[in-house]
């Protein structure tokens, strides 16, 4: 067990950014309101896995919809907190600990400030290892876990609670919801017992955000790339360097849409590129042909700084690097391929690891 202060959460967000493969929300929000719960609730102790007691109550806290909605309407906290009370009180009994559902930007740091407000630690662990666009997209649903009970909130005060036949009819009817809250919800769910818990996440990936957070701005400070600091910190490949040429967006059903188009820079010069995503990059084609996919993370990156660029800031003109970085090892069984593979998504190729179709790590 450690805490997690103030000062550690500019490299969580940074980090969870670049795992986030393009979603889970815009990082700075998420940041500032965990911020403004340490300063109010004090430190959050951050415990393993191993930690959590057979019999203990864990409850994962996310936002659910549009990553384009959220520059508009921001969250002001009272949401989430809604949603976690309001489940908490359905099950009738205390919850022991807080979870990310999703190691991305936003959701990564909301459940810092759920578990400063409510004096309790987070687990070291998330349910994807990266973001994902469905709720039933989690490593839990592999083992068996229910999604329901689960509590959604808008900021107008609505909240409802959902009991489903199963995790894909709790995203259905979840996103329905969340359509009508405005594109944009606050969730409590998947509310599992330690036993449960500790076959079924993905262990350590607030550490593992941290540390490349930390990877990336030691890299700025001492003048390095830190592209190549991020790829020493964390095993990947180097995809692509370019320039955004166009950039096809629009939000449907409460998900942001499209793909962008870049032009090749330096090695990558006379190539083409594309990223398709929803909310999340999906896969990665260079002169048409797939060199990366889900569940494998894509991440656009400022090719200067490094800093992570979500699918909703994407724009004309940014000059950028596309890093490749394998998914935990729990997405590339077949159970896991079945969930999120590119078939899922309605591309007609097979998966191949990142690490078969660009073997070399680093800069090209």
């Amino acid at each position: 067990m450690r805490n997690i202060e103030l000062a550690d959460l500019e490299d969580i967000a940074l980090g969870a950014a670049v795992l986030g493969a393009g979603g889970g929300g815009d990082p700075y929000v998420g940041k500032l309101m965990a911020q403004a719960a340490l300063r109010a609730g004090g430190p959050v102790a951050l415990i393993g896995a191993d930690e959590v007691g057979d019999e203990d109550l864990v409850v994962p806290v996310a936002m659910m919809g549009a990553p384009t909605v959220m520059v508009e309407k921001l969250p002001s906290g009272f949401e989430v907190m809604q949603a976690f009370g309001a489940l908490q009180a359905y099950l009738g009994r205390s919850v022991r600990a807080v979870m990310s559902m999703e190691i991305g930007g936003l959701n990564s740091t909301i459940p810092i400030a759920v578990a400063a407000h409510e004096g309790l630690p987070l687990v070291d662990a998330d349910g994807m290892g990266r973001a994902f666009p469905e709720l039933q997209m989690v490593t839990p649903t592999l083992h068996g876990v229910k999604a329901t009970p689960m509590a959604i909130c808008d900021e107008k005060g609505n909240a409802a609670l959902l009991e489903t036949i199963d995790n894909h009819w709790t995203e259905r009817l979840a996103r329905s919801m969340t359509v009508d809250m405005g594109g944009a919800a606050m969730i409590a769910l998947y509310p599992m017992l330690g036993k449960q818990l500790r076959p079924s996440v993905v262990r350590g990936s607030i550490s593992l955000a941290q540390q490349v957070g930390r990877a990336i701005r030691s890299a700025r400070v001492e003048r390095r790339d830190p592209v190549a600091g991020l790829l020493g910190a964390c095993p990947g490949a180097l995809l692509f360097e370019g320039k955004i040429q166009d950039v096809s967006r629009q939000t449907d059903g409460a998900f942001v849409r499209g793909r962008v188009r870049l032009e090749g820079i330096h090695a990558s010069r006379g190539r083409d590129f594309q990223i398709e995503f929803q909310n999340e990059n999906l896969v990665a084609l260079c002169g048409g042909e797939p060199v990366a996919c889900v569940p494998d993370l894509i991440s656009t990156l400022d090719l200067e700084t490094a800093e992570p660029i979500t699918t909703e800031r994407l724009r004309y003109g940014l000059r950028v690097a596309v890093v490749g970085l394998p998914a935990d090892p729990q997405w590339t069984s077949p159970a896991g391929l079945e969930l999120v593979g590119p078939e899922r998504f309605g591309y007609r190729f097979p998966y191949r690891p990142v690490r078969e179709l660009l073997p070399a790590s680093g800069r090209a």
